[in-house]
């Protein structure tokens, strides 16, 4: 039997977590061995004061008192802020990033189950004439990033924006081999680096483990915001460290017109002297059900649209903006420096309950349960509830229509889907296009009501630069344009 058995035995009976080893003796050697692993996983007594801190504080006040966000940890590229402004801080980020001192976190975790997928949601196809998935798009822009950040290099060593890719026990096989099916797209695999998710044992309501079969316990991924201890656990931090990187972006596999390494953003961020950022697209309406970044009790927080009092929620400012304007992206900058303190505040951080059913094996009579209401919780952490400890937080407002489209739901849905995506798409592709002094037009047979199809790669150009010659061009689509040979043959009248 080995060693393991016995300490493993004895913590878990300690914590009161004992009947995990209700079917030992029953089990057959394989079944022993992956029961130990599956146990040796859990950190028991972190689990059990995470439960009890989440089952026994009090929710959040409901009287909370709810302000908008400081104008000094606030600005906009969409209103307010000179262009010259911009381009300062988009200077700074690229000479950041040509100094290697940025990396980028994705969360990619989640699988496409919603929208008819078995395959990590990353590997997703949103119907572009390219075909490209969600991962493709997003390595081509940071490929593209490196290639601009060059000419603010000071030295001859190779630019490196790093990416660590955060996936969950389910994606991790399929991620890692789609991206070594598709040669990391360009990238070096050496600066492509997956980490995992972790997860959180299921309860009853009494507090004990859920064990779904008779040698493995029920378990979920801990949500978003167990990325930080993924960070520490995983190897990421000391990784960063390591490369001599004091700057991360993190964001949502899910958005496809995602700005990755957002060099604006990056130094509107350090110009604030930031540890933690994050970014907002204006709310579309009062009742849009978005959470909103603003100050609550006198800290940062995302307050859900749920806990803000309608009357509140449709407060408008002289300029007729509403007060409480800041929807929330999951779109954040950190320095390495944060992320490295988020470990002692763990104790400290909010976990969240949901009331979920969970199959279960019943311990006295070895039956598989499949409950037909809520029978027990699941806990998970959200990424954003590290806010109200931010020393120096700053909020960096964007155009929705340039860098927020996220995928959530099934094709046909009419929002948030495939179509959607590849609208937003093909919409701001047109306006590269159109900026850089083209005319689109459509080809014979084209819907006049559907968006031009006109698919310029990230490699070409990260967010409209680099298309200088196609100035007075006639572009009749459809057309993709997926390297600077496609720009040049460009008909110029």
């Amino acid at each position: 039997m080995p060693v393991d058995f016995q300490t493993i035995r004895n913590k878990f009976i300690e914590a009161g977590q004992g009947h995990v080893f209700q079917f030992w003796e029953e089990l057959s050697a394989g079944e022993r061995e992956e029961l130990l692993a599956n146990l040796a996983k859990i950190d028991v007594d972190r689990v059990n004061r995470i439960y009890h801190k989440s089952t026994t504080t009090p929710p959040k006040s409901q009287l909370a008192k709810l302000e908008p966000l400081p104008e000094a940890a606030f600005a906009s590229t969409i209103a307010g802020t000179g262009a010259a402004k911009i381009k300062h801080w988009e200077e700074k980020g690229l000479k950041l990033i040509a100094q290697n001192k940025v990396g980028v976190i994705l969360l990619a975790g989640g699988q496409g189950t919603r929208l008819g997928s078995s395959a990590p949601k990353g590997c997703y196809d949103i119907g572009l004439p390219s075909h490209k998935s969600l991962f493709q798009l997003q390595a081509e822009r940071i490929l593209r990033l490196q290639k601009v950040a060059a000419s603010y290099a000071s030295g001859t060593e190779a630019i490196v924006i790093p990416w660590y890719i955060m996936v969950s026990g389910p994606t991790k096989q399929a991620t890692t081999t789609f991206f070594r099916e598709h040669n990391f797209f360009g990238l070096n695999p050496e600066n492509v680096v997956f980490f995992e998710q972790g997860v959180l044992p299921a309860f009853t309501n009494e507090g004990k483990i859920f064990m779904e079969t008779k040698s493995a316990p029920a378990v979920a991924p801990d949500g978003n915001g167990g990325i930080y201890a993924a960070l520490r656990r995983e190897g990421v931090i000391a990784d960063l460290e390591r490369r001599g990187i004091p700057y991360v972006h993190t964001y949502c596999v899910d958005n496809c017109l995602v700005k990755v390494a957002d060099p604006v953003f990056i130094g509107y961020c350090v110009e604030q002297n930031a540890d933690c950022g994050a970014k907002a697209v204006p709310k579309a309406s009062p009742e849009e059900s978005v959470g909103v970044i603003c100050l609550r009790d006198g800290k940062f927080a995302v307050v859900e649209y749920s806990e803000i009092d309608k009357n509140l929620a449709a407060l408008r400012k002289d300029d007729g903006t509403l007060v409480y304007n800041a929807a929330n992206i999951a779109n954040h900058f950190y320095t390495v420096d944060f992320l490295r303190r988020v470990d002692a505040l763990e104790g400290e951080l909010e976990y969240h309950i949901a009331h979920k059913k969970i199959k279960h094996v019943d311990l006295a009579t070895g039956e598989q349960i499949v409950p037909q209401k809520n029978n027990g919780i699941k806990l998970e952490m959200f990424i954003f509830d590290v806010f109200p400890f931010t020393e120096r937080m700053a909020v960096l407002e964007v155009a929705r229509k340039e860098e927020f489209s996220p995928l959530k739901n099934a094709p046909g849905s009419g929002s948030d889907s495939p179509e959607t995506s590849r609208a937003d798409i093909l919409s701001q592709c047109v306006r590269f296009a159109e900026a850089a002094g083209a005319k689109v037009v459509k080809g014979a047979g084209q819907d006049p009501t559907d968006v031009p199809v006109l698919e310029i790669s990230p490699l070409v150009s990260y967010s409209g630069e680099g298309l200088e010659t196609l100035k007075h061009a006639t572009i009749t689509t459809p057309k993709i344009l997926d390297g600077p040979q496609d720009v040049r043959e460009i008909h110029i009248v």
